[in-house]
């Protein structure tokens, strides 16, 4: 709870300002400790639109680095989880955080540990974040775990921004080709189609099927527009269902040429969080069990859910997932020599900095391969236009030359 103060400090000066409590008493408990004499203390009045405002309800990558290296450091300095949090409070920009730390500060005067207040967060921390907060907080390694969690997550937002980057180009491009097309259709092929039914005689198949897309564009374009939308949502629709999001999954990883970095960076993501779980102690069918659900692809999650039934029947992990084309044997091979040597973690380390290498490199030849595929769309484009529209006009004019 939020409570708005007036009180004056051990100098005589009147400060205002809102503390967070679990209620009245300890606010004002609170305050006292910091040396605040309290004269007026009122709980705050809920803000309706923040509490239902659908945006600004997400914590950056960022954001939460930032918050765990500092938390890591307040924390190996020894300064108590409360007054660390208070402290990360005053330091923190985004108010959707600086909700959540209030929230994890009420928690844990309440009794409860970090980990299970951070739990109640899932979709800001997520079950590996919360899993090592857990494991440092038994091990009497917070600081440690905290600051690996900061070095990952650094690493994964490095991966998803040189992604986004090098699809950002090609999508902006071919959207901007579809727009400028429909607006061709709309307001300059009209004028070019009616010179050439004008002219009359015989018109080669192209024209006439441009004249055609044309009138009816002209006088229905309202229809295609939204039998255009209507597809992009029956998509997003579909793939939200379970064989929907089953049969996408299934095709990223089958995409020509784009579907090999996909699954390198599903075999990144598997690889560098499975090191973390292990590294931070957790057991290993309970390690499978997030990577499975944090992988972010139902294709690769039944392959690692179907490995722990068969680790729990007694084989091993490389075992389990053998004999699946989305595991390489790289992969399984590199799992099986760190079962054999007892260093798991290191292996599952390298091998999601290798993974995520391999992505770099991918990513940079398809940012390379983009823009000549890109030209040769636009050549197309304009190559069906010349042969539609403006030959046969360049022939009607030198006819009546």
């Amino acid at each position: 709870m939020k409570f708005v103060y007036k009180a004056k400090d051990k100098q005589g000066n009147t400060q205002s300002g809102v503390v967070l409590a679990v209620d009245k008493n300890k606010a004002e408990v609170l305050l006292l400790e910091n040396g605040l004499a309290v004269f007026s203390l009122e709980e705050q009045a809920e803000n309706l639109l923040e509490k239902y405002n659908p945006f600004g309800k997400s914590v950056s990558n960022k954001d939460l680095v930032l918050f765990s290296r500092q938390l890591a450091t307040l924390i190996s300095a020894r300064v108590p989880i409360i007054q660390a949090l208070r402290i990360l409070q005053e330091q923190v920009s985004s108010k959707y955080l600086l909700s959540i730390i209030g929230d994890l500060i009420t928690t844990v005067e309440n009794g409860d540990s970090l980990s299970n207040s951070l739990s109640k967060h899932e979709n800001v921390f997520g079950n590996v974040y919360v899993s090592m907060v857990m494991s440092g907080e038994m091990s009497g390694s917070l600081d440690k775990s905290l600051i690996y969690l900061a070095d990952q997550l650094e690493k994964n937002y490095a991966l998803q921004g040189k992604v986004k980057s090098a699809l950002t180009y090609p999508i902006f491009v071919l959207s901007a080709l579809v727009i400028i097309g429909l607006l061709m259709f709309k307001f300059v092929l009209p004028n070019l189609t009616s010179v050439l039914e004008e002219q009359g005689g015989s018109l080669p198949p192209i024209s006439l099927a441009l004249i055609a897309f044309t009138k009816f564009f002209n006088k229905f374009w309202w229809l295609v527009l939204m039998l255009i939308a209507g597809a992009i949502l029956a998509a997003r629709f579909y793939i939200r269902t379970t064989a929907g999001r089953y049969v996408w999954d299934k095709m990223k990883i089958h995409f020509p040429i784009i579907g090999d970095i996909f699954k390198k960076i599903y075999l990144a993501r598997f690889s560098t969080n499975l090191g973390t779980l292990v590294i931070g102690g957790i057991p290993i069918i309970k390690s499978l069990q997030i990577v499975a659900e944090i992988i972010n692809n139902v294709v690769y999650r039944d392959i690692i859910l179907e490995a722990v039934t068969q680790i729990q029947a007694g084989k091993s992990i490389s075992e389990g997932l053998s004999g699946h084309t989305e595991f390489p044997s790289i992969v399984t091979q590199m799992v099986k020599v760190g079962e054999q040597t007892a260093q798991l973690d290191d292996i599952m380390g390298k091998l999601g900095n290798f993974y995520s290498q391999e992505v770099d490199t991918k990513v940079a030849t398809l940012t390379t391969l983009l823009e000549p595929i890109i030209m040769i769309i636009l050549g197309i484009g304009v190559g069906v236009l010349v042969a539609g529209i403006l030959m046969p006009i360049y022939n009607l004019a030198s006819t009546a030359g």
